[in-house]
C-alpha cells in the first residue's frame, strides 16, 4: 500500500504546472540555466524511472537529493522527531480523553452526562484543525497572554519551550478526541448486549464494575481500530497546524516542498508518515487479533 502510495505521489506532482527546475529558478535566470537544472534533477527523464530509482535506494535509507541539492534524509533528520512528538502527545491526550469520555458517557446511558457528552464530541469532530487553531490562538494568546502565538526554535531544532507545544497538540487533540470518544461510547454500547455483560449485571454487581470488567475488554478491538485510524488524521492535520503555528516539523517542510514541486522531499515525507501510520495499524490489528483470539 505504501508503494502504490508512493506511486501516486510522483504521479500527482508530475501533473501539477511548473517543476521543480522552474520554480527554483532564481531571477532573471535564463532559460538555458533552467533547462541545465531540469537536466541535472532527472526531471527530462520519464517519471516512471525517477520513481523506479527511487524506490530502489529507498531500502537502504536514502531518500534522494531535494531541488535545491540537499540530502532529503538529512533535511527530514531536525523535523520529523518533532513531528513524532507532537503527534505521539496529541494521540497518547487523544486516546486518553476519548475513553474518559466514552466509559462517563455509556456508564449510565440515556443520562444527563451520555447527552451532553454526545452533544459536545459531536461539535468537537465536526471542528477543522484551522478552526480549532485560530479559536486558540485567540483565546490563550491574543486575548490572554497566557501561551506564544508561534513557536521559537532551539539550537538544536526543537521548540524552545513546552509551553510552545500546548496549543499545537490541542488544537490536533480536540477533533479526534471527539471522534474517538463517539467510537468508544458505540463499542461499549454493542458490549452492553452480550451475554457476559448482562449475566454480570444480574449478578448484582455495580454499572461501573460492570463496565470496567466485563463490557470494555470486548470494546478493546473497535476502540484499538478508531485509535489507528486517528493517527493518519493527526498526522495529515499536523501539516496545517504546524504551519499556523510556526513549528518546526514535517507539516512546514511538506508546504515549502510542495511550493517547489519538490518529489523527492514530498515521497520522503509521505514514507515517513507512511511508516509510521503502518506500524499504528499494525498495532492495533494486534490488538484485535489478540482480544478475539483469547475469546472462549
Amino acid at each position: 500500500m505504501l508503494s502504490v502510495l508512493l506511486a501516486v505521489v510522483f504521479a500527482a506532482i508530475e501533473l501539477l504546472p511548473g517543476d521543480a527546475a522552474s520554480a527554483t529558478s532564481e531571477r532573471g535566470e535564463s532559460a538555458a540555466g533552467t533547462a541545465a537544472r531540469r537536466h541535472l534533477l532527472g526531471l527530462d527523464r520519464p517519471v516512471w524511472e525517477r520513481f523506479r530509482d527511487w524506490m530502489t535506494a529507498l531500502p537502504t535509507g536514502d531518500l534522494g537529493t531535494s531541488a535545491r541539492g540537499e540530502r532529503v534524509t538529512g533535511l527530514l533528520a531536525a523535523p520529523f522527531p518533532n513531528t513524532l512528538l507532537l503527534g505521539a502527545t496529541a494521540f497518547a491526550l487523544t486516546f486518553a480523553a476519548a475513553l474518559a469520555l466514552g466509559c462517563r458517557a455509556a456508564l449510565r446511558p440515556g443520562g444527563k452526562a451520555d447527552r451532553i457528552i454526545g452533544f459536545t464530541s459531536g461539535i468537537a469532530l465536526a471542528l477543522p484543525e484551522f478552526v480549532v487553531s485560530v479559536g486558540l490562538l485567540l483565546v490563550l494568546s491574543l486575548w490572554t497572554g497566557w501561551l506564544p502565538a508561534v513557536t521559537l526554535t532551539a539550537p538544536d531544532g526543537s521548540p524552545a519551550s513546552w509551553t510552545m507545544l500546548v496549543m499545537p497538540v490541542l488544537a490536533l487533540t480536540v477533533p479526534q478526541a471527539g471522534w474517538n470518544a463517539r467510537i468508544v461510547r458505540g463499542a461499549l454500547a454493542d458490549q452492553a448486549g452480550a451475554p457476559h455483560v448482562i449475566a454480570a449485571r444480574l449478578d448484582g454487581l455495580s454499572p461501573r464494575r460492570v463496565l470496567l470488567r466485563h463490557a470494555l475488554p470486548g470494546a478493546w478491538p473497535a476502540i484499538a481500530t478508531g485509535a489507528a485510524t486517528s493517527t493518519g488524521m493527526l498526522l495529515g492535520g499536523a501539516v496545517v497546524v504546524e504551519t499556523l503555528f510556526n513549528y518546526p516539523g514535517l507539516g512546514t517542510v511538506l508546504s515549502g516542498a510542495v511550493a517547489d514541486r519538490d518529489t523527492p522531499v514530498i515521497a520522503g515525507v509521505v514514507a515517513c508518515t507512511g511508516a509510521v501510520i503502518s506500524l499504528v495499524l499494525l498495532g492495533a490489528d494486534l490488538v484485535r487479533a489478540r482480544t478475539l483470539g483469547a475469546r472462549p
